[in-house]
């Protein structure tokens, strides 16, 4: 903690957000620009603000300060709501939110939030616009599978279930054009990089590239496989209680899916994956256990590849290793 810096722990919902500063002091202001003006004239060079990263709410004020050179830390939730359960705080307020939040800030070391350009913000708008969708496609196939089991399904109901499929099946088109023409305008090179891995096709290909900002968000292979929640996490207690080892599922699930999808085909084309794969199983262990343990291999390669400026080749994986 640096004595001269005087943190301003910040609880955000949609309407207002709460601040208490390092002295104690509450206040509480409107969840707009107005809001943001009178926030601002609290703040010198030697604050620095600190929130959680809630969703939606906290972008327009977080990219408010940082445009007006303010410090500002955006944090994981997760750590956050740890702290809290250790100071076994009973009381749950917006208020009592961000008393603990200033106190969160004053005793880890804190990263600076740096934004995203308007393309990245696009993309990652656009990848959630297309898993809204794609939920909608599902649910939707399956409301037209249940009525074509019945008897006598309505003609009436059948039309419109295709009709919206085939507008969704349009919608989704547009947009994951548009993404594509983003990633290749940022991330060409990179893109077309990532697309040698066998196993990676296009689309993993460009959701990689969106949800880790071409891999310019994480230092190392390690921080990465912990993002997508692949790293295991292993539950023993003394001598007596041993539980088998697990995946975390605490990281982005979207990127997981997609990695999962594409251990498949790697297990085929992928040298490397295959061999992993079949020790694995070799070993009695489950074929579960060596897919989630290829999804590992692809998502450490793609790290390399991104961080080497090298294309991926099956007979010098040795380079790669070595990164």
């Amino acid at each position: 903690m640096n004595k001269d810096i005087k943190y301003f722990g910040i609880d955000i919902s949609h309407l207002v957000f709460d601040v208490t500063d390092s002295d104690g002091n509450y206040y509480q202001f409107k969840n707009k620009v107005s809001g943001f003006n009178k926030f601002k004239k609290l703040l010198n060079c030697n604050s620095h603000c600190v929130m959680e990263a809630t969703g939606y709410y906290h972008y327009q004020l977080a990219y408010y300060l940082f445009e007006n050179d303010k410090k500002v830390s955006v944090e994981n939730p997760l750590a956050v709501k740890r702290f809290i359960q250790m100071r076994l705080s009973k009381i749950k307020t917006d208020k009592s939110d961000s008393k603990l939040i200033c106190a969160y800030a004053e005793q880890v070391e804190l990263k600076l939030w740096k934004g995203s350009s308007k393309e990245v913000q696009e993309s990652l708008q656009i990848t959630r616009a297309l898993s809204v969708y794609t939920k909608q496609r599902t649910m939707l196939k399956n409301k037209l599978h249940g009525e074509s089991v019945l008897g006598e399904p309505s003609k009436a109901v059948v039309r419109s279930l295709k009709r919206s499929l085939r507008q969704l099946d349009k919608e989704v088109g547009t947009l994951e054009e548009k993404l594509l023409l983003l990633v290749k305008e940022s991330h060409k090179d990179l893109f077309t990089r990532i697309k040698t891995i066998p196993g990676i096709g296009r689309k993993t290909a460009i959701m990689l590239i969106v949800l880790t900002g071409g891999f310019e968000r994480f230092s190392s292979a390690g921080e990465l496989c912990s993002y997508a929640g692949l790293t295991p996490v292993i539950r023993q207690s003394g001598s007596s209680v041993k539980g088998r080892p697990r995946i975390s599922k605490m990281g982005n699930q979207k990127l997981r899916n997609l990695l999962f999808m594409c251990s498949f085909s790697a297990c085929k084309y992928n040298k490397s994956c295959r061999a992993l794969y079949e020790r694995i199983v070799a070993k009695g262990k489950s074929k579960k256990l060596a897919l989630i343990a290829v999804c590992n291999k692809l998502l450490k390669q793609a790290f390399a590849i991104a961080k080497s400026g090298l294309i991926f080749d099956n007979e010098y994986k040795s380079k790669l290793a070595k990164i």
